[in-house]
């Protein structure tokens, strides 16, 4: 089951977050979540992820903007029918918000392009909002 589910020029980016109870620590305002992308090559030409921007925002509106080379320490290359899994961590001083973003890529050509990462929420379960 898939948080968010988007596609741009052939390229798919499905997403599926979850609570970290592990890795929280609610009495000191602090929630974790762990988010699996999976990218996906739908195209005819083969793409390399560049670099990634998160836009986090968490339940007191607070937005916060993560920009980097890559993800996870990888600037992956898609060829047609290609996917690339990730699993990475968001935390925040609130139990809910949302991330969303986009990630840069470019064609064998040296043409590039921005792929959205539709909105998905984080949320600790059972939190009422």
């Amino acid at each position: 089951m898939y948080t968010s589910d988007t596609v741009t020029q052939s390229v798919r980016v499905q997403v599926m977050a979850q609570y970290a109870p592990a890795q929280s620590q609610p009495l000191q305002n602090q929630w974790f979540f762990l988010y699996t992308v999976q990218i996906s090559n739908e195209g005819v030409e083969t793409v390399q992820l560049i670099s990634r921007h998160w836009i986090i925002t968490d339940a007191d509106h607070h937005v916060q903007e993560v920009r980097g080379l890559g993800v996870v320490g990888k600037q992956p290359v898609l060829g047609p029918g290609e996917s690339f899994q990730y699993t990475s961590g968001c935390p925040l001083s609130t139990p809910f918000g949302s991330m969303r973003g986009t990630y840069r890529m470019v064609r064998a050509d040296g043409n590039g392009f921005d792929v959205e990462i539709a909105e998905f929420a984080l949320t600790e379960p059972y939190t009422v909002h």
